[in-house]
């Protein structure tokens, strides 16, 4: 029995700076004009205050937001947490083809995230261009994303041999 468990966040590094230069740009005005500012402590502290709330709320969603694929003998599981409150469970059954595939994030989606369109295409991605493109008996598309394209692969060879 073989399983593939992958979590994967909005960790990239270039977020990262952004985050960086937010806060540097929202604290320079203290900073660099400590000595001629005309506020009251009060108003410092406030702004202060605000900056770090902002900050929390920042860091506490980057924390939370992730996508987590579970692949296994019965099917595939994903869930892309706050979105689903529970995983979903789809059968090999239920799917009439999965490959990995490179695709474009911008182009195809509109960037990463949960990405859901008129047509019958989903995307979940945090991060690269490589997923796991899912379609689905009723006719519906499903794409994962993915940092290690080459393990599921392997994998969706076992589970087609046993078929």
């Amino acid at each position: 029995m073989k399983t593939f468990k992958e979590i994967q966040r909005f960790d990239q590094w270039w977020l990262r700076l952004l985050l960086v230069v937010i806060l540097a740009i929202a604290v320079s005005p203290l900073v660099l004009d400590w000595d001629n500012l005309k506020f009251s402590k009060f108003e410092i502290a406030s702004v202060i205050l605000s900056i770090l709330v902002i900050l929390g709320l920042f860091l506490g969603f980057w924390y939370i937001f992730k996508l987590e694929t579970t692949i296994d003998e019965k099917g595939i599981t994903y869930r892309f947490v706050p979105f689903h409150i529970k995983s979903r469970f789809k059968a090999w059954s239920e799917i009439k083809s999965a490959k990995i595939r490179k695709y474009n994030p911008i182009r195809e989606y509109g960037g990463w995230g949960y990405r859901i369109s008129f047509t019958k295409r989903k995307a979940l991605t945090t991060k690269g261009r490589k997923g796991l493109q899912l379609v689905f008996n009723d006719g519906n598309e499903l794409l994962l994303g993915t940092q290690y394209p080459e393990k599921i692969e392997a994998l969706l060879m076992h589970y087609s041999k046993l078929k």
